[in-house]
């Protein structure tokens, strides 16, 4: 008896949906089940991503930035304005009309490509079988493949003491839909979500507090990038308190009253109208299988899988957040491909190496590769370049000057390792230094390569430069 469909993908989101795509181009019959009801109740594809994450934080990014661009720097450029007002409805409507149109563009690509759109539940029976529920029905069908590609990602962590309400303490969704600006706010979590988060509502006129329990700030991030990140964050009105454990919430009519541990294990309390949880994300694999399908996950919740994304069990694959690695859409994208490549007979891989991180805060923050202290840790020698952006024509001429470029070589072979950068249009030029370690290119092809003047990629030039001491746009001493 022959299977429904060739693939059928539990999820929709960026890994999910991609690789449903890329299934569909290849000439394989392809099913996408997927559970997402937006705020009317109405299937939408694009997972939490598209939906109550990267775009519409973005878009809220974007127009508060230019909130505050108006409040406080237009007249640096001469540019006199009249009272300024804040619509955060428009805002709000705005921030809608993005997320439609993007997952109405996946609709769009789903039904060019002839994948079939499952609405509703699924769940991996085991090798082969999976279980479909129909929104608004209660009695599911069993649909078989020859390939099954789990993609149901990730949900934010919650803490018991601060247990979301949905108005007073929210998660990173209930932070996107604000319906006015807090007066104070508190952030639990000083990640990407928490800066970014914090960031809009602070440009829009909160006072925001970020309560971290890390001592060390971006810990993640190369040690220079997270000292000279707090340092700007702090300038421009966050108030980040490291080392801070958050023990307990209390809600009452005039708000919040949060009690938490500092770095020196003092208690201490502090108020807020709103509090934001962003402490983090945790795979979403209790519900994506029963329990006598046989898959195997980690004691963290992660699905276990090799470098190709296969599980422990036959034609059964798991990618994006539901499996080690960074949580991060353009990841999980590619994994999809990989995966369904790898089924049609292509050799397809990942270097997780050229995986670039971004924070979309201003300025913004981004990096690929090691950081300076992995590579201490490892004992690997290495050369290192840095250019500061008050060095470059353009940033002065933007009069955003703030940050830097590192780039990290090795010192045997010159290969880059890694690149840093904080300031203006980080996560674009990221791009250059992962396409360049991509291409295993060594500090000197960048430095002999040609770039635009007057641009912000020249930054990255000058790194490269730098890394043998021969950067033309800043002093430095001589390398050979």
């Amino acid at each position: 008896m022959s299977a429904d469909y060739d693939i059928i993908v539990i999820g929709a989101g960026p890994a999910g949906y991609v690789a449903a795509i890329r299934a569909a181009q290849l000439g394989m019959n392809t099913a996408c089940i997927d559970r997402w009801l937006d705020a009317d109740g109405k299937p939408a594809l694009g997972g939490t991503c598209l939906n109550a994450g990267c775009i519409p934080s973005k878009a809220l990014l974007e127009s508060s930035e230019h909130y505050e661009q108006a409040a406080q720097h237009f007249a640096e450029h001469g540019i006199q304005v009249g009272k300024l007002g804040l619509d955060l409805a428009t805002m709000h409507a705005r921030k809608r009309g993005v997320v439609s149109r993007l997952t109405k563009g996946i609709e769009t690509l789903f039904k060019s490509n002839n994948v079939t759109w499952l609405q509703g539940e699924g769940h991996l029976l085991g090798p082969g079988k999976v279980s479909y529920t129909a929104h608004g029905k209660q009695k599911a069908r069993e649909l078989s493949a020859e390939y099954v590609i789990l993609a149901t990602g990730s949900t934010p962590i919650d803490i018991g003491g601060a247990p979301l309400d949905g108005e007073h303490i929210v998660d990173s969704t209930g932070a996107l839909a604000f319906d006015a600006v807090p007066a104070r706010l508190a952030v639990i979590g000083a990640g990407v979500i928490g800066l970014e988060l914090g960031s809009v509502w602070r440009r829009l006129g909160s006072e925001v507090v970020v309560l971290e329990a890390q001592e060390r700030f971006l810990a993640m991030a190369d040690g220079q990038v997270g000292k000279t990140a707090l340092k700007l964050f702090t300038d421009q009105g966050l108030d980040i308190r490291l080392g801070c454990r958050v023990m307990s919430t209390r809600v009452a009519k005039s708000g919040v009253t949060l009690e938490y541990t500092d770095a020196k294990g003092t208690s201490r309390t502090t108020k807020a109208d709103r509090v934001i949880v962003a402490v983090g994300r945790r795979p979403m694999s209790d519900s994506v299988c029963t329990n006598e399908s046989g898959l195997l996950l980690d004691e963290r919740g992660y699905v276990h899988v090799n470098e190709h994304c296969k599980t422990n069990l036959p034609g059964v694959y798991a990618i994006g957040d539901l499996v080690r690695g960074p949580m991060l859409a353009h990841k999980g994208s590619e994994e999809g491909i990989m995966v369904v490549e790898g089924i049609a007979g292509q050799g397809t891989e990942i270097d997780y190496n050229c995986i670039p991180s971004v924070i979309y805060t201003e300025p913004e923050i981004a990096w690929v590769g090691k950081t300076e202290e992995e590579l201490k840790t490892a004992g690997e020698p290495y050369n290192k370049g840095v250019f500061p952006l008050a060095a470059s024509g353009r940033a002065q001429a933007r009069g955003e000057t703030d940050g830097f470029v590192k780039m990290l070589a090795s010192e045997e072979t010159d290969r880059i390792l890694g690149v840093h950068i904080v300031g203006p249009g980080a996560s674009e030029l990221i791009a250059e230094a992962t396409i360049a370690m991509e291409f295993q290119a060594s500090a000197e092809d960048l430095a002999r390569t040609v770039f635009a003047h007057p641009t912000l990629s020249e930054a990255v030039h000058e790194a490269a430069l730098a890394v043998e001491g021969r950067a033309i746009h800043i002093a430095q001493p001589k390398r050979r």
